[in-house]
């Protein structure tokens, strides 16, 4: 049957959307995922998880200042940059979906979700979309599934969305594909989940698109495996603030920043380290020195780090503290 579908499926790509969209009907991601708005800063988000290699490659897309999109089950991923051009030229969630959809001989086996500036979240789910297959839409969000194994998996996810709203919406997405998995999730099991999030104001320069983007493409736990990922992410938020610091001579801040990072994941050297650089440009190399002691010990890269830091400015110690620093063991 699968086989069928897929020359079924090849077979109309080339009149898909009209002139010149075509799907990939080779990428079946049935999956579960959720499109959200952060009522209180208008950020963004994509989140999802499927028993598929990288399903963060097709299934989430997103743009600052205008959407995001999950586009699903037979996947067309053509959805995702219209959707967004659609949207960005002014049309709303639903306007957007429903003239795509209209325009797609392969609707009855997508399934897609588009959300707008506005928190506007409009989903369709096609009518041979592999059960069990559903959709819930609310305010600031859309959750949907197919292939699930109960019946149970799209109103967890919209129960968990709507239970953590004082959590970040990052780390709340991240609740709602717990709560989807724990439901029974995918019938098939677990591989790959992504994790999108975009700003409520259109980026300047490409590299700021995105406030996080985290893909687990092949993982025994990838939900488990994005959690993770994100905590480390926000560990790293920590760490360019310092850098951004340090580069603006301002210690104590730096100081701060690192500590914070540090306090997260403890026993990361690159957090260490430049906790430790940071004490030493403000004045406290001998609480610093313990520090890089124990880095050394672990890693002897990080002893000839601290000589290639001096030219550059990024520490501001003696030639004579410099060696005392060195000479550590």
């Amino acid at each position: 049957m699968k086989k069928f579908l897929t020359v079924l499926l090849i077979a109309t790509s080339a009149t898909c959307f009209a002139q010149n969209i075509n799907a990939d009907k080779s990428a079946f991601a049935h999956t579960f995922s959720i499109v959200a708005r952060d009522a209180k800063t208008g950020d963004m988000a994509v989140a999802v998880q499927s028993h598929w290699f990288s399903v963060g490659s097709l299934v989430s897309w997103g743009k600052s200042g205008v959407g995001v999109v999950a586009t699903q089950s037979f996947v067309n991923p053509a959805y995702g940059p219209k959707g967004l051009a659609l949207m960005q030229d002014g049309k709303s969630a639903k306007a957007a979906l429903e003239e795509l959809i209209a325009e797609d001989e392969g609707k009855a086996y997508r399934q897609v979700a588009f959300l707008d500036v506005n928190g506007n979240a409009a989903a369709y789910t096609g009518e041979k979309c592999v059960v069990y297959a559903s959709q819930i839409t609310g305010d600031n969000f859309s959750v949907q599934a197919n292939m699930m194994l109960t019946d149970q998996t799209v109103p967890a996810m919209a129960e968990a969305f709507e239970a953590n709203s004082d959590l970040p919406l990052a780390e709340r997405m991240v609740e709602v594909l717990k709560a989807a998995q724990n439901a029974g999730g995918d019938i098939r099991g677990k591989q790959s989940a992504a994790l999108i999030v975009v700003g409520p104001e259109q980026a300047e320069n490409p590299w700021e698109e995105y406030k996080i983007n985290l893909r687990v493409d092949d993982h025994e736990n990838p939900i488990e495996e994005l959690d993770r990922l994100l905590k480390v992410a926000r560990a790293y938020e920590y760490m360019n603030r310092g850098d951004l610091a340090v580069e603006a001579g301002d210690m104590p801040e730096a100081l701060k920043q690192y500590g914070a990072a540090e306090t997260m994941f403890p026993n990361n050297l690159e957090m260490k380290f430049w906790a430790a650089v940071a004490m030493a440009n403000d004045g406290q190399l001998e609480e610093a020195k313990p520090i890089f002691k124990g880095i050394f010990e672990q890693d002897e890269n990080w002893r000839e780090m601290i000589s290639r830091l001096v030219k550059p400015g990024l520490l501001t110690v003696t030639e004579d503290e410099l060696e005392e620093i060195q000479s550590l063991d």
